[in-house]
């Protein structure tokens, strides 16, 4: 189905969400349609974020939002759509676009598996109603549906389209880039190099893709990472956990800026605690880049300023390889919390491939690494 004819049976024209492949389309559209637009779209940092903004949206205008996201942003949308939005509560509509990432019988990776098998339950649970848009799905049923959901929403109830793989499509195209020149596969190869033998732990996408096969590439062993390969915007979390009780060990974090943004708290806690030996770095290409390089608010912010704030002793933005191999040996004999911002280009290998390994044995590998 054509995207412009689900936007226009919704009937809104207010959008807010967080960018997912499975619904390329739809973001595709909206960026072609509106860019970013304080007043029909906005790109928000995490989905209880958008879902929040959705509801100052109703309380403003008493019309329907609509928060689109990929189904692994369930999880944080679950304390405002159960204490916010529902109409035992508030009673604030809105029509949530969710695509459906690994849906059984649909293969997928790893870290879509079990979300995709409780992705229709979890929405149920919050007493949200849905529609399934697959393929074969008609103009008709979908009209029907959107009737349906319109009596739900008169209610203050609300409701959701779960999107299948390949269910919605889009003619236009849309190219998405910015004026830095530096890689990120290139900035990870610099920062494997630098780190040696230290431990890393790299975000979820294409960053964990990329470190895998830079190590497979040179002949290295994985051990050394663990790939977050999903829980987005966790990974610098994860480093601290690590690094708190491993005290003799250097431990890197190579984030994005979208993860970085999601749960931007977690900056503020690892500086609070400021572990000495964390070398926190986020590629920044400002962009979504892994989904399709819907761009972030990270072109807009300053996140030296941000991290300076939330207690890092230590801060910098590089965007050449020069200054980022400089700043990575001095990060490595400062023995202080750093933070290393790189400016990237948006881009990847079209051949890039995919972790070989299994999640279990990549955590087996690194904790057996960790505690030898």
């Amino acid at each position: 189905m054509n995207v412009e004819k689900l936007v226009e049976i919704i009937g809104a024209d207010f959008y807010t969400g967080v960018p997912d492949s499975q619904l390329k389309a739809l973001c595709n559209y909206l960026m072609d349609t509106y860019g970013i637009d304080k007043h029909h779209h906005i790109i928000a940092a995490n989905e209880g974020n958008c879902t929040a903004i959705a509801a100052g949206y109703h309380l403003a205008t008493k019309k329907i939002p609509v928060v689109y996201m990929q189904n692994s942003g369930e999880g944080n949308i679950i304390n405002p759509a159960a204490s916010l939005l529902n109409d035992e509560v508030y009673a604030i509509p809105a029509v949530f676009i969710v695509g459906w990432r690994g849906e059984p019988g649909i293969h997928d990776e790893p870290q879509h598996i079990y979300q995709g098998k409780v992705t229709l339950k979890l929405l149920e649970d919050m007493d949200i109603s849905t529609f399934v848009i697959s393929k074969n799905t008609t103009e008709e049923e979908l009209s029907d549906a959107m009737e349906k959901f319109r009596e739900l929403l008169a209610k203050g109830k609300q409701t959701a389209f779960v999107v299948r793989k390949g269910a919605l499509t889009y003619d236009k195209k849309v190219e998405y880039k910015n004026e830095y020149k530096m890689i990120r596969e290139d900035i990870i190869r610099h920062i494997a190099e630098a780190s040696g033998e230290d431990p890393i732990i790299s975000t979820t996408g294409k960053p964990s893709r990329e470190l895998f096969e830079i190590r497979t590439a040179k002949g290295q062993s994985h051990k050394y990472d663990f790939l977050t390969v999903g829980s987005m915007g966790h990974a610098s979390s994860i480093a601290l956990g690590v690094a708190l009780n491993k005290p003799e060990k250097r431990i890197w974090c190579i984030d994005g800026d979208g993860a970085a943004l999601m749960h931007m708290g977690s900056m503020a806690v690892m500086g609070a605690n400021s572990p000495d030996n964390v070398i926190h770095v986020v590629i920044n290409n400002s962009a979504h880049e892994t989904v399709g390089g819907m761009p972030t608010v990270a072109s807009k912010i300053d996140l030296v300023a941000a991290a300076k704030a939330f207690g890092y002793p230590y801060a910098v933005c590089v965007d050449d390889p020069d200054s980022l191999d400089r700043e990575l040996e001095a990060a490595k004999a400062r023995k202080a919390l750093s933070f290393i911002e790189v400016k990237c280009s948006i881009g990847a290998r079209d051949d890039l491939g995919r972790p070989t390994t299994t999640a279990i044995e990549n955590k087996n590998n690194f904790m057996e690494y960790l505690n030898s």
